[in-house]
């Protein structure tokens, strides 16, 4: 899987609603977040810079996050869960 990105040198920021939503239901901070994405099975490039990371930690869930280049920042969009 070849990433566009360095998931460990990156800037990681979140919009509110994940981190309310999400990140407080999963009890995770950002090393969490990091951790998750760096170990995602399955990464899919849905636009120019959007991309949808699949991970499993405590469960099946999807993340879905926006990459800017020329600022090298990750923004945490949304996620959901399922099986």
């Amino acid at each position: 899987m070849r990433k566009d990105f360095d998931i460990e040198l990156c800037k990681i920021e979140a919009s509110k609603h994940f981190m309310l939503k999400y990140m407080k239901k999963w009890n995770w901070d950002f090393h969490d977040l990091r951790e998750a994405i760096k170990n995602a099975y399955k990464i899919d490039k849905v636009g120019r810079k959007k991309y949808e990371a699949y991970v499993r930690k405590n469960g099946s869930k999807k993340i879905i996050f926006v990459f800017y280049f020329e600022y090298d920042t990750m923004f945490i969009i949304t996620g959901s869960e399922g099986d």
